[in-house]
């Protein structure tokens, strides 16, 4: 199972919900894998010293001799793994771009690994360039987060239409995940109009766990934890268990 956690917004909660997930996944006895296909190396972060970093997805990605399974490596988090990246994959757009196979790079070179785990979560840079492409084109599913502001759903459309574009010719079995709402201040009348708003536009994809804001959150990358280790008795946690245990049941 792959799935992509995507949205051409920044700030909504994307990186923190890639990490988590994959550390919920892990969690439950899961080899999961986690892709970190934004150039701002967030994920990375999250749970491996940059610095130690030789090579990362860039080199992956425009290298013919570079296997996949050379820039894995282990995180603190039982049954987790990273292929990290680097300030250079914000090189990998115009280098792809015009390449016959450009699309398909990613999905070409995860053929000899992505049998190996049980979940790969991908995360992709706040955009709906050629990156986010071959991320969506070597998944099985896509999950978007949405930010639950007055904002939430500009942009959707134009992500709703990318996914569209790759089901209908190079990816036919990519499939929408769902939908969660992150960064929610229940406190405010203004959240609960646009939950109803979202749910409106998204019915049953929607995810019924809501992920409120929440300091732990923002807090616990910093120091190369998940939320499950940082602060496990906090909302976040429990929110990001319960959107696991959402998600497994739907694949």
């Amino acid at each position: 199972m792959i799935i992509t956690v995507a949205n051409q917004k920044g700030g909504v909660g994307k990186t923190t919900t890639t990490i988590n997930l994959a550390a919920a996944v892990a969690n439950k006895g899961l080899k999961t894998l986690l892709i970190d296909l934004d150039p701002q190396a967030n994920s990375t972060m999250s749970y491996i010293d940059p610095r130690s970093v030789t090579r990362s997805m860039y080199d992956v990605l425009v290298s013919e001799e570079l296997a996949f399974e050379d820039v894995i490596v282990a995180t603190p988090v039982d049954n987790l793994f990273v292929a990290p990246s680097r300030i250079a994959l914000a090189k990998l757009e115009s280098k792809l771009i015009g390449e016959m196979d450009g699309p398909f790079r990613l999905k070409d070179k995860m053929k000899d690994v992505a049998n190996n785990y049980d979940y790969v979560f991908i995360d992709t840079p706040p955009t709906l360039g050629m990156i986010t492409v071959n991320a969506l084109v070597a998944s099985t599913h896509v999950l978007v987060p949405i930010q639950s502001s007055y904002f939430a759903l500009e942009g959707t459309d134009d992500l709703l239409e990318t996914i569209d574009k790759i089901k209908a010719r190079p990816n036919p079995n990519l499939q929408l995940l769902g939908v969660v709402i992150t960064m929610h201040d229940k406190r405010t009348t203004l959240a609960k109009d646009i939950h109803e708003q979202i749910g409106q536009v998204f019915g049953e994809r929607l995810f019924n766990t809501i992920i409120t804001k929440s300091i732990r959150l923002e807090e616990s990358p910093a120091y190369k934890e998940s939320i499950f280790t940082f602060a496990p008795r906090s909302s976040g946690a429990m929110e990001y268990y319960s959107l696991s245990e959402e998600i497994l049941s739907r694949v």
